[in-house]
């Protein structure tokens, strides 16, 4: 998918995987297990195809490249992993070495490394299924950070947004007999739904990791989503399926029974190039996402003008179709209205404290562009007597309260909490509920540190949205699309939102809905 879209595409992570096009020449066992297959018909070919069958390989040269192989990965070693390497910098010359992070020293078997554990998953030294573990190394993480530069912490604690079903018929035709399951997942954080810019990250499961063998577990337990939710980022999460039947006119010497991704050649002889099935749907998938995008150039050159006791002021380069800006200091908007000039001064800030800034263009239409570079401004004077709580998260949500918890703040005997900007509470523990909310309804928290008659400067902000009050209904499923709760396609009435099948159309089967949240619904 890199290599034959490499327009679209700016980087990859690759997890136990072998050169481009390799089984495409020689028997796939060649390709994978303690081999070390060889890449001049791949570097070859990737140059003969370069602006016709793939994408202009120049493209490549811009592209970030995260690998990683277990030294007891015997499924996929590290010297079919060298190869790669080898295709990527020193033979093929596709991609500078500084672009590219082999980490080859991961004491790990055959799976997905993670730094937390997950119900359901195996040992880091088995290859079993999930093949999803804790080895103490954050995987995704590192990928993501790689392609996207640095990345605001993760969230461990409530997602703040949702995952969505989809069908992939509405990208492959009869997408089983190529391999796709019939429907796959995205991950969308609120920030991406509530309409600010975002990536788009495709998230590829291993072989035996599509939903139909492991369910939701590589959908929900690599890490990806904790990075996704506080960095903008959307992840699709294609799904492959077992096929077993041999299509005609294909390389493969047996069916796809472990539900990969095709790397062989099942469904085609080009399915390592941009008219194969698999990599037409994804291209698909990608465009669908990315067709709403309304552009705008994130600002550039952002620095300190100047400092006093208790402001910060900014400047930073004019972004061409702008209409404003917003400034963000620890992550949370400080200007009430849109600022249109290149300029802000952020006043009521305490003495001797350090603050860290972003801005963001806003387009024409309301659109936010990425975050500018960030630059911390620390303000003169005597710093506060105790300092700002940091860590704050959320750590549950109900449909009317959400729980917060932070780091503890050296030398604070209390602490603030505030909604919305408001205080609500006092707190002797760095930890807080907030009760008697409206359920289905967006909220945002910052806490601060208490001394004596000192507050510190107020904490990052963080959002949370309560969750809405399950309401469930029984009837039919004629009556229930009627009602709006479901929707009719090809026979069969689907729950709104959740996408599940319900049964056919009609008065005599009857289903338990239950609204989880607007307009959304699941089978109970």
């Amino acid at each position: 998918m890199q290599v034959a879209f490499s327009a679209s595409i700016k980087g990859a992570g690759i997890v136990a995987g072998g050169p481009y096009d390799c089984a495409a020449q020689m028997s796939y066992t060649s390709c994978m297990y303690m081999s070390s297959p060889s890449i001049t018909k791949s570097i070859s070919n990737t140059k003969l195809w370069s602006g016709n069958k793939i994408d202009d390989i120049k493209n490549l040269a811009k592209h970030k490249v995260y690998m990683i192989s277990g030294t007891s990965d015997t499924t996929v070693s590290g010297s079919v992993m060298t190869q790669l390497y080898k295709y990527y910098v020193t033979d093929g010359h596709f991609i500078p070495s500084a672009n590219v992070v082999f980490n080859k020293d991961l004491k790990t078997a055959h799976t997905f490394p993670t730094n937390f554990d997950s119900a359901g998953n195996n040992g880091c030294g088995t290859a079993s299924s999930p093949y999803i573990s804790n080895c103490g190394f954050d995987g995704a993480g590192a990928i993501l950070e790689h392609i996207y530069g640095p990345l605001q912490p993760r969230n461990n604690g409530v997602l703040s947004g949702k995952f969505i079903e989809f069908s992939q018929a509405d990208f492959l035709t009869n997408p089983r007999s190529y391999g796709l399951d019939d429907t796959a997942w995205v991950y969308v954080p609120k920030s991406c739904a509530d309409g600010e810019t975002c990536k788009l990250h495709l998230a590829y499961h291993g072989c035996l990791q599509g939903y139909e063998k492991v369910g939701d577990k590589y959908v929900k337990n690599t890490g990806y989503n904790r990075w996704a939710d506080t960095n903008n980022i959307i992840v699709v999460y294609p799904q492959a399926v077992v096929t077993s039947m041999m299509r005609l006119a294909t390389r493969a010497p047996f069916p796809n029974m472990n539900g990969c991704w095709d790397w062989i050649g099942w469904y085609g002889t080009d399915f390592d190039v941009k008219s194969g099935k698999q990599l037409t749907a994804m291209k698909k998938m990608i465009d669908h996402i990315t067709s709403g995008f309304s552009p705008i150039d994130g600002p550039t050159g952002l620095e300190v003008s100047d400092t006093t006791d208790n402001s910060v002021s900014l400047l930073w380069k004019q972004v061409s179709g702008a209409s404003g800006y917003n400034v963000y200091r620890n992550g949370g908007k400080t200007n009430s209205g849109l600022i249109s000039s290149t300029t802000f001064t952020d006043n009521n800030l305490h003495s001797g404290t350090t603050y860290t800034f972003t801005v963001k263009a806003v387009s024409s239409s309301g659109t936010e562009s990425i975050a500018s570079n960030s630059v911390s401004g620390k303000t003169t004077g005597e710093p506060p007597a105790v300092e700002t709580p940091n860590g704050l998260t959320v750590t549950d949500l109900t449909s009317n309260s959400i729980a917060l918890k932070w780091e503890s703040a050296s030398g604070a005997k209390t602490y603030n909490v505030y909604r919305n900007g408001n205080k609500v509470a006092d707190a002797s523990l760095a930890s807080y509920t907030d009760t008697g909310l409206n359920s289905g309804t967006d909220y945002r928290y910052q806490v601060s540190s208490i001394r004596d008659s000192h507050e510190s400067a107020k904490s990052i902000e963080v959002k949370a949205t309560t969750l809405t009050e399950k309401v469930c209904l029984n009837d039919n499923n004629y009556n229930h699309v009627v009602a709006g709760r479901a929707y009719l396609s090809m026979g069969y009435a689907l729950a709104n939102g959740s996408n599940q099948n319900m049964g056919f159309y009609n008065i005599y089967v009857k289903t338990t809905l239950c609204k989880t949240k607007e307009n959304y619904y699941e089978i109970e």
